[in-house]
């Protein structure tokens, strides 16, 4: 059955558009996809930040509630599993949240000899805590995030990505990351992992210069910083002012990677990686590399995606990406 043609509303700052395969029914504020008996619901999201819209077929909504911070809600879509979507912008899908968690953790972690200590910042449905429970040296991980309502929902919907917080190293902090870092005592950790929303919203101080400020003071000499950077196909003007604020604050290494994942805009997400001054860091050449060590957690289950090759390759960047990232990080 083609699209005749199609409706449209404002929601969570983005377009919700359904086109005649089912209709609109608005709950709470919030606007729910429900299905004619016999057509199949397509939802598609077009954050303002990208202009761009991602159709996935819902089989179910699941949840839908707000919280203190933003708009919550799990579906069931019928090829990537349940997926998690903030403030309408899609966080996490069952099929390919390995490449995203397992990349912003192990190109920090495996860069560095015998991290100990790490705290993630955001990282509420607790992904990234999974992945640093396969590093054996680590004693402590602190996560602060701020919105309990995706912790509480993560552990309900997605097991499989919370089971990090089962592990018993981690101290869970619900609270703003910005202020738990200006708090947090000079030199307390190993490696910061910043695993953020868009920069808008309340994620918006975690791209800014004090905030890396505060990150560099809680990392040790030689400490290291991973955060999610955005893509080079939709965000260069957000990239270069994220690199020009790493290179002004971090003295050590400042270097960008990137990942595909492809129910991300564009398919593809990036990270900036940099290090504190103290031990040099080479984060193209992984000296800690836990494929080689994986079975050690056998908790969470093998890696689905990261590897030592994949690691120094994720650093190769397209020439036009390339020639502005390097030139803004030697300013």
């Amino acid at each position: 059955m083609l699209c005749l043609f199609s409706l449209c509303w404002n929601l969570f700052d983005v377009h919700i558009v359904i086109c005649m395969f089912g209709f609109i029914e608005r709950k709470k504020g919030l606007f729910l996809l429900s299905r004619w008996k016999h057509f199949d619901g397509m939802l598609v999201l077009e954050p303002r930040l990208t202009r761009e819209a991602h159709s996935l077929k819902v089989e179910k909504v699941l949840f839908q509630g707000k919280s203190d911070y933003q708009n919550v809600m799990v579906f069931q879509s019928a090829t990537y599993g349940k997926v998690l979507v903030l403030d309408g912008v899609i966080q996490l899908t069952e099929r390919d949240e390995c490449a995203y968690q397992e990349m912003i953790t192990h190109l920090p972690l495996c860069s560095i000899p015998n991290p100990k200590k790490v705290l993630v910042v955001g990282g509420g449905d607790g992904g990234v805590l999974r992945e640093v429970a396969r590093h054996a040296s680590v004693e402590h991980i602190d996560i602060c995030e701020i919105d309990k309502m995706v912790v509480d929902v993560s552990k309900e919907f997605f097991p499989n990505v919370a089971i990090g917080y089962e592990d018993p190293r981690v101290k869970l902090h619900i609270g703003d990351g910005v202020a738990f870092l200006k708090a947090a005592p000079e030199g307390s950790y190993d490696a910061v992992i910043v695993d953020s929303s868009d920069p808008i919203g309340p994620a918006q101080e975690l791209f800014e210069k004090p905030f890396f400020e505060s990150v560099a003071k809680a990392l040790r000499p030689g400490g290291v910083v991973c955060t999610q950077a955005e893509s080079i196909w939709l965000h260069m003007h957000i990239i270069e002012d994220i690199v020009a604020n790493c290179r002004q604050v971090f003295k050590g290494s400042v270097n960008y990677a990137w990942t595909t994942v492809p129910t991300y805009p564009s398919g593809v997400i990036g990270f900036m990686l940099c290090s504190t001054e103290g031990p040099e860091v080479d984060f193209k050449n992984p000296i800690n590399p836990i494929d080689e060590n994986d079975n050690e957690c056998k908790s969470v289950g093998p890696l689905k995606f990261y590897n030592r090759e994949i690691h120094s390759a994720a650093f190769c960047l397209p020439s036009f990406a390339k020639k502005v990232i390097e030139a803004k990080a030697r300013k």
